[in-house]
């Protein structure tokens, strides 16, 4: 496994850009929920992406990826393990630039894959523990 890179992880969090956070829903009971919060707060454009589309955090969603319209700078995983390789596919499809694969989350073929096409990858923590431990 290939360590993060903590200059990678200080300009995504630092630099404001669009997150497409797939897995976030109106449950405020899940960590997407408020890491989406927490990252709006830093600057960032949040976008919902989960299959019911809801609006969150005044935001509108989407049911898919490849439904999100506009450039997409990061993609933002919150979902299950077996989920990650089509959507990481996806991400590299619509020309995203990072993805970020939550605490727990893990693909190392589909990470693979995403730093051949010439993404960023972030893997196995979450922006709001980082950002906590660099003062953000």
């Amino acid at each position: 496994m290939t360590p993060n890179d903590p200059v990678l992880i200080d300009r995504l969090l630092s630099v404001p850009a669009r997150w497409a956070v797939v897995g976030l829903s109106t449950n405020t009971a899940r960590a997407a929920h408020g890491v989406a919060a927490y990252l709006q707060a830093l600057g960032h454009t949040i976008v919902p992406v989960h299959p019911r589309a809801e609006t969150v955090h005044g935001e509108k969603g989407y049911a898919r990826l490849a439904d999100v319209p506009g450039q997409v700078d990061v993609v933002d995983l919150f979902v299950n393990s077996s989920r990650v390789g089509p959507l990481i596919d996806e991400a590299i499809e619509i020309g995203a630039r990072a993805v970020w694969l939550q605490l727990g989350v893990r693909d190392p073929e589909a990470e693979e894959r995403a730093r051949a096409a010439g993404l960023d990858v972030v893997v196995d923590t979450c922006p709001k523990i980082e950002g906590g431990r660099r003062g953000l």
